[in-house]
């Protein structure tokens, strides 16, 4: 992620909702996100941000667990 704007495909954390997603899209104050590995997508309404590294490795976690109970993204 550059200063300022992130781009799409960047690991974001939206401050809003507290979660960590990659960034699908931006129309108009919304931000595209889904988690990340895959699944549904949600419109974040409040300010994002570069995931920290922490969060992402949350986020790894997460999806290896669901995974192993074996639930799909």
């Amino acid at each position: 992620m550059s200063e300022g704007m992130p781009e799409i495909g960047d690991v974001v954390y939206d401050e809003a909702s507290r979660r960590v997603g990659e960034l699908m899209g931006h129309v108009g104050p919304y931000w595209q996100m889904r988690p990340v590995g895959g699944g549904r997508e949600w419109d974040a309404r409040g300010p994002v941000r570069s995931a920290t590294t922490s969060e992402r490795l949350s986020a790894g976690v997460s999806l290896a667990n669901a995974r192993s109970r074996g639930e799909t993204a």
